[in-house]
């Protein structure tokens, strides 16, 4: 994909409004033209005593008529292309959220959110504005400059005037083959330095509780200054060949008016042209310098907007990691068990894999808990199960169909996962809570909360559900957090859950009603519970314990603490804990 495909694609899609704009364009420079072979008329005349008032009045209604019907023309065609600059603008933008929705978790993972913002922000707007500007300033220019050497040749001008008159202006296409790459390049590098910048800024704003509380913000300063510095330095080597590439033209145009004034000037006195063509000529000469300026404008504008170009289109070009297989089909996983069979996986660039050799089977409406050490891979097998990343072929299967075969909406429809630090959005905590049902009554939200056990913190606020979180529920503690986001999970009442250590921010008694409303409410429906903690998961029909991506020990809550391993280490650990706990609530207590 070329980097002007974007670009070529979209003004080919609007090309008849786009040339009705350049045709009111066009047609406003031609009679514009006019306006030097006018006032030269006006100059013989006046010379050869020939002015009457009625012939004033007409040379006055004819200038008028020039000056209105360019206003006219002008405008409207100005303002139709500025319109579908900024159509521009937003179908851009809407298509790069839809792309980056398509896109992978590993891909966020390489990206910060200040790059991608970048893209959306000042890519889009550097692109829109070399449409914008730039077919203006190019129809201005080109019009008026063909329409101006025109009338200079259809008004007995000498030829070789003209062409001695312009001859300077012809070293502007050898400037730009010589700086334009310059310019690009530059620009290029300005606007990644943008992105890093941002990048940098949406981190610190995120951070700010941190800074505070660790009382550094003299480094966390200089360090979002360093990204400045960078974009400054940048922006002042662009601004350097920029500000020459601007002033070289200028330059060759005021050399021509030179020329005219001198040779034409010459011509005049010697009597091989008219006062009124030499007045006509000067003007004309005058007239093409700032257009001339315009093509400087928009080589600049366009040669910063191409580098704009190749990162969008780059952007776009780069494929989803994942992707349905062709014939994928929606499938209903109502009373469908699970089948993992040898699964290994490594995560991209990773120096082993993350699981290996995993065999499990969930019968329908059964509950499996996973536990293990951080890193032992729980987590992993959950967004596989979901297709996050993708696992082998046939490695995964739902109801005895592959989950590579399913399309991606019907198999993430009816998983409803949970994880452990739940994103909250700005908004009520009603609509956090629907967030997938958004047609939710009351009722249904109510009867979720109550079920993740937030129901009560929720009507203790003075808005009760109607309550405006802040960015990413900073309004809430984390436990409350917590358990907003498995009512979120809970009211989507999928054919399978997966929580993946979500209880972790509760005390053990909210911890223990949660579960056993999971257990009643989810009767016959298939649970997946990861856990840190045994008593979140004793319960369930079949536990596996993993360890270095491998399942290292199954069985029952029962089984598992009759063998020797990590379960029943964790087991007396996790006990002993629970009785230091205790005491220190219960003085006296003994322990």
């Amino acid at each position: 994909m070329s980097s002007e495909r974007l670009l070529f694609d979209f003004v080919r899609s609007k090309w008849r409004q786009f040339a009705f704009a350049i045709a009111l364009i066009a047609t406003a420079n031609i009679v514009q033209s006019y306006y030097p072979k006018l006032l030269g008329s006006f100059t013989d005349q006046l010379q050869r005593a020939e002015l009457t008032p009625p012939v004033i009045v007409d040379y006055s209604l004819m200038l008028l008529g020039i000056g209105v019907t360019f206003a006219l023309f002008g405008g409207v065609g100005q303002y139709i292309i500025m319109r579908i600059g900024r159509y521009f603008e937003f179908v851009t933008r809407k298509k790069l959220f839809d792309h980056f929705t398509q896109l992978s978790e590993s891909f966020y993972s390489q990206h910060g959110v200040g790059k991608l913002l970048s893209y959306v922000m000042n890519d889009v707007t550097s692109i829109r504005e070399s449409i914008s500007l730039g077919i203006n300033q190019t129809t201005n220019a080109v019009m008026l400059i063909a329409a101006a050497v025109t009338m200079m040749a259809i008004s007995a001008i000498p030829l070789y005037l003209i062409a001695v008159c312009i001859a300077p202006l012809l070293i502007i296409p050898f400037v730009v083959v010589k700086l334009g790459p310059v310019i690009r390049m530059r620009s290029l590098s300005v606007q990644e330095s943008l992105g890093k910048m941002t990048e940098s800024a949406e981190e610190q704003f995120a951070g700010i509780r941190v800074t505070k509380k660790f009382a550094v913000e003299p480094i966390m300063i200089r360090r979002f200054g360093e990204s400045v510095d960078r974009i400054r330095d940048n922006q002042l080597r662009l601004v350097r060949v920029s500000s020459l590439f601007q002033a070289i033209i200028p330059f060759l145009g005021a050399l021509s008016l030179v020329v005219t004034i001198a040779y034409g000037g010459y011509l005049t006195i010697e009597n091989r042209i008219t006062l009124g063509n030499f007045v006509a000529l000067t003007l004309y000469i005058r007239m093409m310098v700032n257009p001339l300026q315009q093509i400087g404008n928009v080589i600049n504008t366009v040669l910063r907007s191409r580098a704009s170009l190749e990162r969008i289109n780059d952007l776009l070009a780069r494929p989803a990691d994942i992707a349905e297989d062709e014939g994928a089909k929606p499938v209903n996983l109502d009373r469908s068990g699970i089948r993992v069979s040898g699964l290994s996986f490594a995560y991209p660039d990773a120096a082993k894999d993350a699981l290996h050799g995993i065999d499990l089977t969930i019968e329908p409406g059964k509950t499996l808990g996973i536990i293990g050490k951080t890193g032992s891979g729980k987590t992993t097998l959950a967004k596989l199960l979901l297709r996050i990343y993708d696992p082998p072929a046939g490695a995964i299967r739902i109801g005895g169909v592959d989950i590579r075969e399913m399309t991606l909406e019907s198999l993430r429809t009816q998983i409803a996962y949970v994880p452990q630090e739940g994103f909250l959005f700005s908004t009520t905590i009603r609509d956090n809570i629907a967030f997938y049902r958004r047609d939710s009554s009351l009722g249904e939200v109510e009867r979720a909360a109550k079920q993740a056990q937030i129901y009560a913190s929720i009507i203790a606020f003075p808005d009760q559900f109607e309550t405006m979180l802040g960015e990413r529920g900073v309004t809430l503690s984390g436990g409350q957090r917590q358990r907003t986001s498995l009512a979120r999970g809970l009211i989507k009442n999928s054919p399978i859950l997966i929580l993946d250590d979500s209880v972790s921010a509760v005390d053990a008694v909210t911890e223990k009603a949660i579960i056993e409303t999971i257990r009643a409410e989810r009767r016959n429906k298939t649970t997946i519970l990861i856990a840190h903690r045994i008593s979140a998961l004793q319960h369930a029909d079949e536990i596996i314990v993993m360890d270095e991506g491998r399942i290292v020990q199954r069985g029952t809550h029962q089984q598992l603490l009759a063998q020797p391993g990590i379960y029943a280490v964790l087991h007396a650990i996790q006990e002993e804990g629970s009785h230091y706990a205790e005491g220190i609530r219960t003085p006296g207590s003994g322990s």
